[in-house]
């Protein structure tokens, strides 16, 4: 079983990390939790956040780049930073996924 309070801890964490014109996603959140099965706890973890903390939750993406339907500022949000998006509305991930070690991009 997992403790769920240092489980958003460690979300938090990482989520502070992504730096301004990049996102993750939530796959990506849960490997580098050590719990990559646990991409939805990511977007529970997420949808509770305390505002105080002032995370970019907004950097945060599913896996295809598409952004939370119920959130409409997201996108004002991560165009602001300078992320561009496909025709289709989802961030170009080739080229804004975050990559925590710095190297080239990887998609998880």
């Amino acid at each position: 079983m997992i403790d769920t309070s240092l489980f958003y801890q460690d979300v938090y964490s990482i989520v502070k990390e992504i730096p301004a014109g990049r996102v993750a996603t939530y796959k990506q959140i849960a490997i580098l939790t050590g719990f990559p099965q646990h991409a939805r706890l990511v977007g529970r973890a997420l949808r509770n956040v305390p505002d105080a903390l002032g995370l970019p939750c907004h950097r945060v993406v599913n896996g295809c780049g598409r952004l939370v339907p119920s959130w409409p500022e997201q996108k004002a949000l991560l165009e602001a930073e300078g992320v561009a998006f496909r025709r289709n509305g989802n961030v170009d991930m080739r080229r804004y996924a975050w990559n925590p070690d710095g190297a080239a991009s990887v998609t998880f």
